[in-house]
């Protein structure tokens, strides 16, 4: 009876591990996919309060950067000379926030969080946190000009500072589209809050 109980438990941990990996289906509403995965919230919330970055802003970089896949990575191209075969992946981006190897690297560093993957949640939302506040003191971008803030998450604080994004029609079109889903992300979370905030009760 203890072995069936044992078995049926770790069961069941494997699959509530699954379903909280999975992205969610509907990605518009983020009352309901975050009602879905409660610890997904305590990990934005906590991140918001520590670093100052918006809940809206977090789940909009995510969203984009990797459409909450854990494990996202970049396509690969395709081999010149076959054409057929996949070539190397264009960047070292990784998980749900993309962040790069050094980047990467550079955050556990400076925060201490030496054994921060990039594939979990809570890290990944902690990184984004950090990132959004170091470039926010470096470029002076306010904490709700979202579009400000992918801007230089994709082109670093400097080469926002330098205008490196200027001439890049595709990417103001993309940050642009951020701001637009942090916006109605940080509003629906403020509407949802007290309910994503209850207990679960077992």
């Amino acid at each position: 009876m203890k072995r069936l109980t044992l078995s049926l438990a770790l069961t069941l941990s494997l699959f509530v591990s699954a379903c909280a990996s999975a992205p969610p289906k509907q990605q518009e509403n983020a009352c309901k996919f975050l009602k879905e995965n409660k610890a997904w919230y305590r990990a934005l919330r906590s991140s918001a309060k520590k670093w100052g970055a918006p809940i809206g802003l977090q789940l909009a970089i995510i969203r984009q950067e990797s459409s909450f896949e854990h494990k996202a990575k970049p396509d690969r191209g395709k081999r010149r000379m076959l054409g057929l075969l996949p070539g190397k992946r264009p960047s070292s981006a990784y998980g749900y926030a993309q962040a790069l190897d050094g980047t990467w690297n550079e955050y556990k560093k400076a925060t201490g969080n030496n054994g921060a993957e990039r594939y979990d949640f809570d890290d990944a939302t902690d990184f984004i946190g950090w990132y959004v506040a170091q470039t926010g003191k470096r470029t002076g971008i306010s904490q709700y000009n979202y579009r400000g803030h992918y801007l230089a998450y994709h082109e670093g604080a400097g080469g926002y500072l330098r205008g490196s994004w200027k001439n890049k029609n595709w990417l103001i079109n993309t940050a642009n589209r951020v701001h637009s889903n942090a916006d109605r992300y940080e509003t629906q979370v403020q509407g949802c809050k007290k309910k994503l905030q209850r207990r679960w009760l077992f």
